[in-house]
């Protein structure tokens, strides 16, 4: 089974095109990374998720995964209660469903 990371973020008002445009460049190849999708889930809100091949691959980019962090945490908001500039869950799968034609 797959693993997957998703990750909550705010974004300051002003900032989304900085925001979308910072995950757009200088993204490194991660070993393990199959996929993912950059949501835009209402006002200033977005999530990304990443598909990893498995947990392992996933905790190894971790680091890089921060420094593409780095690059855009200007534009994002802190999400209160000690969260920081971002709301992230990991985990492997324990059901996947396949396409549907």
């Amino acid at each position: 089974m797959h693993a997957y990371n998703v990750v909550r973020f705010r974004v300051k008002p002003g900032m989304e095109d900085a925001f979308v445009d910072g995950q757009r460049v200088g993204t490194e190849p991660f070993i393990g990374f199959e996929g993912g999708a950059l949501v835009k889930t209402g006002d200033r809100t977005y999530c990304f998720i990443g598909v990893w091949e498995n947990f392992d691959r996933l905790a190894a980019a971790r680091p890089a995964m921060i420094g593409m962090l780095d690059k855009v945490r200007s534009t994002l908001e802190d999400q209160g209660n000690g969260l920081g500039v971002t709301d992230p869950v990991s985990g492997e799968a324990v059901l996947e469903y396949p396409p549907t034609a």
